[in-house]
């Protein structure tokens, strides 16, 4: 059991501490969910309509708040000034998608039975829903499965990564502000033992986790000990196919806005690009020289296309798996050296002869890294993109939108795939990955249902 009561953030721009924090004690976080479990049996009674109105009013105080919580998220994660405010606008917009689409996604339905009598099917809320968030969207992670399981009728508690403690109280006291049932949102300032102890709570009746397979596995196994289901949006090492028929100024320009958003620092997000032979060269050229262009400095400075990574030993651990890919045979397009600067700065990188064995190849490059891999033809593209244990989201660049709708549905082993774009969350369509990239749904109506009792009632003649 840890023994360290307190931790502080830091500004990963800058170096420096932000804030002192204290982990609540176990009286404390025992309160607390119990407090969210009494919210619950109140909020529970609410009709959907009613939650869906509270539910707007959230999203309308997120855009109150957006410069306030967007100088935050910059501060303590150090993505772009202008991405934490698209990040809030986001938020408020699955805020009103949720509100305008819940009450028919939830609503009852009527069955008629075989043998004749009456069969409804209600999808009753489960009680606490506790949330595992990482740091990398400090509001998008908490939105996602808070929104949909408020709109369900279920309670949320919300363990945040430590590095955005502050994103995590700010989101706390707006949600409030909504006019939300006191206690209904509640954050745990807790450590990992602890959070062990959340899973196994009696009022907790599910878990969700946003993280790394290691933390899935984890997480899976203590609740799955405690009969309680999960929903898991693990790591990925998502591949981006370039087809001879691309458009390749707009593949290039995609594939590096897709490697670079958000500091390289996001789950969906281009890292291998798989080129066919015919345009593997020209890829080459332009995509490096694209990258050459991507100049970090201070996210609040608008010249500035990336900001730091999150925190030091993300950077050390990001370096060394690229040391470790070129000792094994990949070579160094641009970037790969370490900033003498003060912020935990990395630049945008490419590497080449990027081969099975390598990091490059076989592990998740969470910082702005490109895999640049060459396949013969089609096929082999395929093989290559799907030979991964992750399988979150994937792209497919080619003049035939109709061809890589098929290429989609046929041949890619994933949760998620773009067509002649880089991913980014879509409220109306589901989120999630295969494999080792964890399962269950967020978004497009599936998030809503995945912590309901799809309760059957029956009257039979």
């Amino acid at each position: 059991m840890s023994t360290t009561k307190e931790f502080q953030t830091i500004n990963p721009t800058s170096g420096k501490p932000i804030h002192t924090y204290s982990y609540m004690n176990e009286k404390q976080v025992s309160e607390a969910i119990e407090n969210c479990h009494n919210a619950f049996l109140t909020w529970r009674q609410h009709s959907l309509k009613e939650r869906a109105e509270h539910l707007k009013n959230v999203g309308k105080a997120l855009l109150e708040h957006k410069e306030e919580l967007a100088a935050l998220m910059t501060e303590e994660m150090g993505k772009l000034l202008k991405q934490s405010e698209q990040e809030v606008e986001l938020c408020a917009g699955i805020c009103e998608y949720t509100a305008k689409e819940g009450p028919t996604e939830l609503a009852a339905e009527d069955r008629k039975l075989p043998e004749g009598g009456k069969g409804r099917i209600v999808h009753a809320p489960l009680g606490v829903i506790y949330g595992i968030q990482p740091w990398n969207f400090p509001t998008y992670q908490v939105i996602r499965y808070a929104i949909a399981n408020l709109m369900a009728g279920n309670g949320v508690l919300l363990k945040h990564a430590e590095s955005v403690t502050g994103c995590a109280l700010l989101l706390e006291k707006i949600i409030e502000s909504a006019g939300l049932p006191k206690h209904l949102f509640k954050v745990l300032i807790i450590n990992h033992d602890q959070s062990d102890d959340v899973i196994k709570n009696r009022y907790v009746r599910g878990v969700t986790l946003t993280g790394s397979a290691g933390a899935g596995e984890h997480v899976a196994k203590v609740a799955g000990a405690a009969l309680k289901k999960t929903v898991l949006e693990l790591g990925s090492n998502d591949a981006y196919i370039v087809l001879q028929d691309a458009d390749l100024d707009n593949a290039v320009k995609q594939c590096v806005n897709g490697r670079v958003y958000n500091n390289g620092e996001t789950c969906v997000a281009a890292k291998r690009f798989v080129v066919v032979e015919e345009v593997y060269e020209a890829f080459k050229e332009k995509f490096v020289a694209r990258m050459k262009g991507v100049n970090y400095g201070d996210p609040t400075d608008s010249s500035s296309r990336m900001g730091p990574m999150a925190r030091e030993d993300l950077r050390k651990d990001l370096h060394e798996q690229v040391t470790q890919s070129v000792s094994k045979g990949a070579t160094v397009l641009c970037g790969g050296e370490l900033p003498d600067a003060d912020g935990f700065f990395y630049p945008a990188t490419v590497l080449e002869n990027v081969q099975p064995g390598q990091p490059a190849y076989d592990e998740e490059l969470f910082g702005p890294v490109a895999s640049l891999i060459k396949a013969k033809n089609t096929e082999d593209a395929f093989r290559i993109a799907n030979d991964s244990r992750f399988g979150l989201g994937g792209g497919i660049f080619t003049s035939d939108g109709d061809k890589a709708f098929e290429l989609a549905a046929e041949h890619f082993d994933t949760g998620m795939v773009f067509i002649n774009s880089f991913g980014l969350a879509q409220p109306n369509m589901p989120f999630g990955g295969v494999k080792d990239s964890g399962y269950g749904r967020e978004h497009g109506g599936f998030g809503m249902k995945e912590f309901t009792n799809a309760k059957a009632i029956m009257a039979l003649k």
